[in-house]
């Protein structure tokens, strides 16, 4: 099915750009809505969304062309990000602000009577990713775009999103996301590029043309892989880069004479197993089928991308692998992609006939690792059994670089066995398993954390070995987020009062966001700065009201924390002060009070029972605190559902208090502080992640930092004493009666016994309870801070100002200067 030849390669004329008046953009949007959709305006509001992002997807085209031509000339060096997610959110708005259409485009749709604003809200948010390992590769594809590098982004077209969640009497109820029910406007289908992929089938030993011997892979089940291009546009630059996402399809559509002989089921059945690989994001893998779907997803993803990448080298480079190391590299976000290493391998050997040491010479120097987390448990290995039966020769070439491996091992370390047991790819014991972030580690030249703290602890806990080993491969880059996504395209009425004050070079050079500090002090920018943040906090306030059905007062403070729903982020120690708030006003006690409004969202994993039931702790607390009247407006809870990119946009820019309170030592960066931070939040974190480097960009006084420290938590194993603690703290005392008395759950006994019994067991690698008394210390400081409007206000802008460094632009100019080199 693969090309030799690629239509990209041939020369193409000049291009003619579109013009992109008001009055062009109204002629294409009538034509494609008339001629191409069939409809008119009046219709359903999606047609006007679809028929405006192919006009300016028309735009687009011709620098996306153009770009392509530089990147396939001959001696570009590329990089290939590799992320089982890509968490983009809506496209069309943002391809408007980069290429700088956004008054056209209002005014175009006002000569329709039609707002800008209501068409980009009829976009679905593409269900290519879960949380912030997928929105950090979203921007980091926003920011290589933006920065012209060439950089390629490999992913999967899953069919259907993680799930969208609903929430039924207080419960996290999960439905089919079918994000792509309407089509895609901003995809292009490549089926000229379609590979094959291999799985199951067995080995055998031939000889090839040399006479040597060597593997092949025969008998397999084969699945074609379609690609589909989706545009990432650069700000105001002219270049557009390419994120190709895979599509799983059968060999053939169904088998004929078995529909003929009855048997249909049977007929389409090898085109349903096939498409199942592509069907849902990160399919809940607590059974075996759904293991063997996962690791056929990464091993898709992987050989998909390699083979992509070699039909491109064929034809740009005349196939000649003497400087292939020089001009690729592959990134892997995070420990899905690991298989590539392997995978890499078996295509130099198997299918280019090369040596196992040339082979493993252009592996060890092309792989790039990423690592995204410091829980051991979230670090992938697959049963070596299962990998036996879906990936033979990957396994066989697993063993031999593992093999190869311990011989390093034991040179280090002569007669250590316990090291080399430790430091196996492959893990003994009554099952075996492949550890996937070893395999990484061993087949790359670069290793990196994501923020300080974590590449930190990476080198001195989780891959101590290995960084004894290879000290020279460890880096550290910490996360960013784009500006122009979380700024200037979400809040547009602070970007407006922003580029008044210092011009607009900050959207593409964050750091000169700094050049705010000027006006901290200047009354009449603190005023309009209030002004900006009344707005942008009642949209927020809308959006509870629509979705959560709890009124929102925009006086009161906003204290927002949303992130996916786990333990270590601890959204149980947010409730338990919700609840302590909720006790002082039952017992009168409000001198000097703050009103407050406290939105929790995110998701929980289909099979993370306690995750689930953290959420319907939330929604019963909620229903009590917002249903009694001698509350009132002192305090309102809500839990927002379905949370997703959209829903930040909005909910970022009219947050007051940012919640980044994991148990220090366990989050590895955080991106959603960074967020807010840009939107004028003020932090109240722990010292885990970047918030430490938030810390110290903005300094204490706009920081409000609590809890343990990362050494100090290892410290507390096997001398965590909770009952203690909830003896010797009245208030923390008051709010465990509250839960085990089953005042908020009056008529559902004993659904809050397993959150109970994980907050007092004294094994809580999470601490909750250890950081309780500071936590609610600290929040009555943020409480007395938010009362001093003029210095809240002060804070919030000086947050503003010093989020310079957090930009995704310094972060991927980083991979480029120590990793990439392009």
């Amino acid at each position: 099915m693969t090309k030799n030849k690629s239509p990209c390669n041939l020369e193409l004329p000049e291009m003619k750009k579109l013009p992109r008046d008001s009055e062009s953009l109204a002629n294409d949007f009538e034509r494609y809505l008339t001629h191409h959709l069939g409809r008119f305006v009046g219709c359903i509001p999606f047609y006007l969304y679809e028929a405006l992002s192919l006009t300016i997807r028309d735009r687009i085209m011709t620098d996306w062309l153009s770009t392509w031509k530089i990147y396939e000339k001959k001696g570009v060096k590329k990089t290939y990000y590799m992320s089982l997610e890509f968490l983009i959110g809506r496209s069309l708005g943002n391809h408007i602000i980069n290429l700088d259409l956004d008054s056209e485009s209002k005014t175009a749709m006002n000569q329709f009577a039609l707002e800008l604003e209501e068409i980009l809200t009829e976009e679905h948010d593409a269900g290519l990713g879960n949380g912030g390992l997928g929105r950090l590769a979203a921007c980091f594809m926003d920011s290589c775009a933006t920065l012209s590098l060439p950089v390629i982004g490999y992913g999967i077209r899953y069919e259907y999103g993680m799930f969208r969640q609903e929430i039924e009497n207080g419960y996290q109820v999960e439905e089919p996301d079918h994000w792509l029910r309407d089509a895609n406007p901003w995809e292009l289908e490549r089926p000229e590029f379609t590979q094959v992929i291999k799985f199951g089938g067995h080995l055998e030993t031939v000889k090839n043309h040399n006479r040597r011997p060597r593997i092949v892979w025969i008998d397999t089940s084969d699945i074609l892989a379609i690609p589909y291009d989706v545009p990432i546009s650069g700000y105001k630059n002219n270049t557009v880069n390419t994120l190709r996402l895979w599509s799983a399809s059968a060999t053939s559509d169904f088998n004929l004479s078995e529909f003929n002989a009855g048997s249909y089921s049977d007929s389409v059945e090898a085109k349903n197993d096939a498409e199942h690989i592509t069907m849902v994001l990160y399919p809940n893998d607590a059974s075996e089928n759904g293991k063997e779907l996962r690791l056929k997803q990464q091993y898709f993803l992987a050989s998909t991308s390699l083979q992509d990448v070699f039909r491109m080298w064929a034809v740009n480079e005349d196939n000649d692998f003497s400087k292939f190391s020089k001009q690729n590299v592959f990134q892997l976000n995070d420990t899905h992609p690991s298989i590539a290493v392997a995978e890499l391998m078996r295509l130099l050997i198997d299918e280019k006939y090369m040596s196992w040491d040339e082979a493993w010479d252009i592996t060890s120097q092309t792989m790039a690792y990423t690592n995204h987390t410091l829980l051991p448990e979230a670090l992938e290995k697959w049963p070596v059994a299962l990998f036996e039966s879906l990936l033979p020769r990957l396994l066989q070439i697993i063993y031999e670089i593992n093999a190869r491996f311990l011989k390093q091992v034991s040179g280090k370390w002569p007669g250590d066995t316990e090291k080399q047991i430790s430091m196996s790819i492959i893990e003994e014991g009554d099952v075996q398993y492949v550890r996937m972030a070893y395999l990484a580690i061993v087949g790359s030249f670069s290793v990196n954390g994501v923020a300080a703290l974590h590449s930190q602890l990476l080198a001195e806990g989780l891959f101590k070995d290995f960084y004894e080993l290879w000290p020279e491969k460890f880096n550290n880059k910490t996360n960013g987020v784009t500006p122009r996504r979380w700024v200037a395209h979400s809040n547009p009425l602070m970007t407006e009062l922003i580029t008044e004050k210092i011009g607009n070079e900050w959207i593409k050079e964050l750091e000169k966001i700094d050049q705010l500090k000027k006006y901290v002090d200047d009354a009449s920018f603190a005023d309009r700065w209030i002004s900006v943040k009344t707005e942008n906090k009642k949209k927020l306030a809308d959006l509870v009201k629509s979705h959560c059905n709890v009124d929102f007062d925009i006086d009161s403070l906003f204290d927002v924390q949303v992130k996916r729903i786990h333990e270590y982020k601890r959204q149980l120690l947010n409730v338990l002060h919700v609840i302590h708030l909720y006790n002082r006003i039952k017992a009168n006690d409000t001198e000097n009070w703050t009103n407050r409004c406290v939105l929790i969202g995110g998701k929980a994993a289909p099979g993370y029972l306690l995750a689930k039931s953290i959420i319907k702790l939330i929604s019963n607390v909620a229903e009590v605190i917002n249903n009694d009247p001698q509350v009132g407006n002192k305090l309102k809870l809500a839990f927002i559902p379905n949370y997703n990119v959209s829903k930040m946009e909005i909910i970022c820019p009219g947050t007051d208090l940012s919640e980044q309170i994991s148990t220090a030592g366990k989050e590895a960066s955080g991106t959603g502080n960074m967020k807010f931070m840009m939107n004028g939040a003020i932090t109240i974190g722990t010292c885990d992640g970047a918030n430490i480097e938030i810390l110290n960009a903005v300094g204490k006084d706009n920081f409000y930092l609590f809890g343990l420290k990362a050494d100090e938590v290892v410290a507390r194993k096997g001398k965590y004493l909770p009952k203690q603690l909830v003896e010797g703290d009245e208030g923390l005392k008051q709010v465990m009666h509250l839960l085990k008395c089953g005042h908020f759950n009056s008529f559902e006994h004993g659904i809050f016994d397993e959150i109970i019994a994980s907050l007092i067991n004294p094994h809580d690698p999470w601490l909750t309870l250890a950081d309780f008394r500071e936590y609610v210390d600290t929040q009555e400081k943020v409480s007395q801070a938010y009362r001093n409007r003029p210095k809240w206000i002060k804070m919030s802008i000086m947050n503003t100002a010093c989020s310079g460094f957090f930009s995704t632009d310094r972060t991927i100019q980083e991979y480029n200067k120590d990793i990439w080199k392009l």
